[in-house]
């Protein structure tokens, strides 16, 4: 099966609206995940070289989760949704510096738990305030 994605430059949406986008987007994921069953601990922890959207638990494991929202608005014309997957946008660059983020979380709190990198994918309707959430877990596999 053939996938088709519409990649766009980030300058050409305002910042406020992307940021906008970004915040509801992780609300949203945060309530997905709740209702999955994990626990959330915190939310866009930071550090000079790597930000974390949401650090939950579930099953004892601790989870990173690098959340990826667009709003369906924001589409390409003709784009069918459930063909877009905005997690997949989420390249492996980015995830390894989650993962060296979440050891540098890790060493901080001395846990010695295993934990792994997942990654939510929000789609967003304005129009009709509804949202789809794809959960991928242990999107990066060697994180531990």
């Amino acid at each position: 099966m053939l996938h088709c994605f519409f990649v766009y430059d980030t300058e050409m949406i305002p910042d406020e609206i992307r940021k906008s986008v970004g915040r509801q987007g992780e609300d949203i994921a945060c309530k997905f995940l709740v209702r999955k069953g994990y626990k959330i601990l915190e939310r866009n922890y930071r550090r000079k070289w790597g930000e974390i959207d949401i650090i939950a638990e579930k099953a004892g494991t601790v989870r990173f989760v690098e959340v990826k929202a667009v709003s369906r608005e924001s589409l390409p014309n003709g784009s069918r949704e459930m063909d877009y997957r905005p997690e997949e946008l989420v390249h492996r660059s980015k995830l390894r510096k989650v993962a060296r983020t979440a050891a540098l979380y890790m060493e901080e709190q001395r846990d010695s738990r295993e934990f792994q990198i997942d990654v939510v994918g929000v789609i967003m309707s304005e129009a009709t305030r509804t949202a789809q959430c794809r959960l991928f877990e242990q999107a990066l596999e060697d994180n531990l």
